[in-house]
């Protein structure tokens, strides 16, 4: 079997998104599948790619990892001109009455709740609308699930309505969130660093969406494949957690994608250790490949540090930054792509001093 993964460029700013193809399986029956859509632009790039590239029309999956605007908004493209057997995405507006008797609040109803997700997560809600428009079937990715040659490590669904609870977008404000958001703000600072002094921290957080990312992992021809969204140390410790039982070894796949295109907020040292593996001598390396998606313009995405921890542990690194990033395994050469360049370790790195 063969396998090939495409990272599309999203956004040409300062915010990244994801937009990924995969084609996987063997000549007239392969299964197509996307994750993520970016925005309106990119979903339509990631139609044009599908087309020439993948040489059809049908995509079996369409995996929403989370609801933010920059993962599903061009999802909708996706839906409006390819034709797709199935939608697997979160609905936070179906677990209204989890959260509301979570805050033991008779003023807030199922339905105003259900109202509020709705509007806070419109790109989604869009996205849910429209494949009910078009009868495609809808389901919710928990841990367990399988779709096609990938299963869902995380979130369970206990895990994944414990965030909805804490998320700023029901009525318990999330303070986290304002801090983050102020703190993104601040100048960046650099620092010099070594190969054996890491500059990450081990009680970083994300967003509660973040969180929920649907984190998959997948087994094609031998080699296996981590697909991470946006997720943070929480949820990542809950896919290694669950790839042990099922005696899954992340540190043997030949391709992870970085968590949230590289932020610094989603990866711990530990975290590292368990999903990718530990750091080895300078000059050592392994057989896998890193993928950041990241708008060539970005200012904080990837941060340096995240890049240097993934390069210790043996990974080769690549990132978007305009241009599409293409994965292959067993598949046809495409004649107008060329080789990818590695990142490089860098000496200098981002202070946690002013941009927290």
């Amino acid at each position: 079997m063969g396998f090939e993964i495409d990272f599309l460029p999203v956004g040409n700013g300062k915010k990244s998104g994801d937009a990924i193809g995969i084609r996987y399986g063997q000549p007239n029956d392969y299964t197509i599948m996307v994750i993520d859509g970016g925005t309106k632009e990119s979903g339509k790039n990631l139609v044009e790619h599908i087309k020439k590239y993948y040489e059809t029309t049908y995509v079996d999956y369409v995996v929403n990892t989370h609801p933010d605007m920059d993962h599903a908004s061009g999802l909708t493209v996706v839906l409006d001109e390819l034709e797709v057997g199935e939608l697997i995405m979160h609905l936070p507006w179906e677990h209204s009455e989890e959260i509301r008797n979570a805050f033991n609040d008779g003023r807030i109803t199922d339905s105003s709740l259900s109202d509020r997700l709705q509007d806070a997560y419109n790109a989604a809600y869009n996205l849910w609308k429209l494949a009910k428009e078009k009868g495609i079937p809808i389901r919710e990715p928990f841990s367990g699930e399988e779709i096609g040659a990938f299963r869902v490590l995380s979130p369970t669904k206990e895990f994944y309505q414990e965030n909805l609870i804490y998320s700023d977008k029901t009525p318990k404000e999330n303070k986290f969130i304002k801090f983050i958001k102020e703190s993104a703000k601040k100048a960046i600072e650099y620092i010099y660093t070594t190969w054996d002094k890491e500059m990450l921290r081990e009680d970083v957080s994300t967003s509660p969406e973040n969180e929920n990312s649907v984190i998959l992992y997948g087994l094609i021809d031998g080699k296996g494949i981590l697909f991470t969204g946006d997720a943070g140390v929480r949820g990542l410790n809950l896919a290694a957690d669950r790839a042990e039982s099922l005696d899954i070894n992340l540190e043997d796949c030949r391709f992870q994608q970085v968590p949230h295109h590289g932020s610094r907020r989603n990866v711990s040292s530990n975290t590292l250790n368990r999903i990718v593996g530990s750091c080895l001598q300078k000059g050592q390396s392994k057989n896998m490949s890193a993928y950041i998606s990241a708008s060539e313009k970005s200012n904080s995405h990837p941060k340096r540090s995240v890049v240097n921890a993934y390069i210790r542990r043996g990974a080769s690194v690549f990132t978007t930054e305009g241009n599409v990033k293409w994965h292959h395994n067993n598949m046809p050469l495409r004649e107008d792509y060329s080789q990818a360049i590695e990142l490089e370790f860098s000496n200098r790195v981002e202070s946690w001093g002013k941009n927290e």
